[in-house]
């Protein structure tokens, strides 16, 4: 652990700290519909009771209190069905011996869970304040950047200038769009869904936990990427950082955007009327900025290249949503960030200069 990683967990929580930034494998007790609304990367959701459970204990425990709820809780979990419940969670700590568990609060279904495990002579730590305390800790790394040390570097450059490539090449940088999955742009959405937003910011808490580099590389982002937005401490500290532009000429561009938006998602399987209607449902989305005339246009140049047999006559509508849409916005854009500006150049300008950074 470098001082930075050590500063960091000295003020916060370092137990919980730790467990973040090793990965330690974790066992989440909730109930599944507490899990879909937020977890942990390395959190396997294996709920001591399910969502049909948890309501009626919790109905339970409004009319008749916490000693009835409690009972009713041993009655619906008994018998073969706590022993299945028992064996899940074995077979998950025989594939990972470190891992911890942990509820809502780190209390009454940890404290269960952890001693129907010893009696299987299974000692399995449960987390200090539970999901609350994990939850906590990543919302007060993610503020903390507030006040880091790190020098911040953020990449910018057109759309189809290759910023997304360049970010995961670089061993200091942490790709906001592959944690948000979703590309920067408005046909950006991808066939799997995105994160939520406590997902989101839980995998990026413990991605800036990890990053042990005196500099930091983002790549230039609006506030929101897809339906998720960046957390306010992070986009105002990417708004006074350094810029770096990355530079690519115009058909470079094109050639890049067709591979990424046509090529690769037919390669690995997406069918054309899929594709066809997921990119023109983007178009549509942007309609009205384009204005009725050019919306049309484009929607003709896409429809004529989905009819055609050759890769290639896609390169016209991205060029022309280019020339009108994406450039002019760039423009306008760049002129607001250009005083933060310390190199323009290609990929190999750029790697050069960070490389002696």
């Amino acid at each position: 652990m470098n001082e930075i990683q050590s500063n960091l967990q000295n003020k916060i929580d370092p137990e919980i700290c730790s467990i973040l930034m090793k990965k330690i494998p974790l066992i989440d007790l909730r109930a599944p519909i507490e899990f879909k609304k937020g977890a942990f990367p390395t959190s396997c959701n294996l709920p001591i009771i399910n969502d049909e459970e948890r309501k009626r204990i919790g109905s339970n425990y409004k009319n008749y209190g916490r000693e009835s709820a409690e009972k009713l809780g041993y009655e619906l979990v008994s018998g073969r069905k706590r022993e299945k419940r028992i064996h899940a969670w074995n077979q998950f700590i025989q594939k990972n011996p470190k891992a911890h568990l942990y509820c809502w609060r780190g209390g009454m279904r940890s404290n269960i869970a952890s001693k129907w495990l010893k009696d299987i002579g299974l000692n399995i730590p449960a987390i200090n304040g539970g999901y609350k305390a994990l939850r906590h800790t990543c919302l007060k790394i993610i503020e903390s950047v507030k006040n880091d040390n790190k020098r911040w570097i953020i990449i910018g450059g057109r759309t189809g200038s290759g910023k997304t490539t360049l970010i995961s090449s670089i061993y200091n940088s942490i790709d906001l769009e592959r944690l948000a999955n979703y590309r920067g742009s408005a046909f950006g959405q991808k066939q799997n869904p995105q994160p939520t937003s406590i997902n989101f910011e839980n995998m990026l808490a413990i991605k800036y936990l990890q990053h042990s580099q005196n500099i930091l590389v983002l790549e230039d982002e609006s506030r929101g990427i897809g339906k998720l937005t960046i957390p306010e401490s992070w986009y105002q500290k990417m708004q006074t950082a350094e810029l770096i532009i990355l530079t690519l000429p115009t058909k470079d561009r094109i050639e890049n955007i067709q591979k990424e938006y046509i090529e690769y998602p037919i390669k690995i399987g997406i069918p054309l009327d899929t594709l066809k209607n997921s990119l023109q449902n983007s178009l549509l989305r942007i309609k009205n900025r384009l204005g009725g005339n050019d919306y049309r246009l484009i929607h003709k140049k896409m429809e004529n290249a989905f009819n055609s047999a050759l890769l290639d006559s896609h390169k016209d509508w991205i060029h022309h949503i280019l020339k009108i849409y994406y450039d002019p916005m760039y423009n306008y854009q760049i002129k607001q960030k250009k005083q933060r500006c310390i190199i323009e150049g290609n990929k190999q300008v750029i790697c050069d200069f960070l490389k002696n950074q």
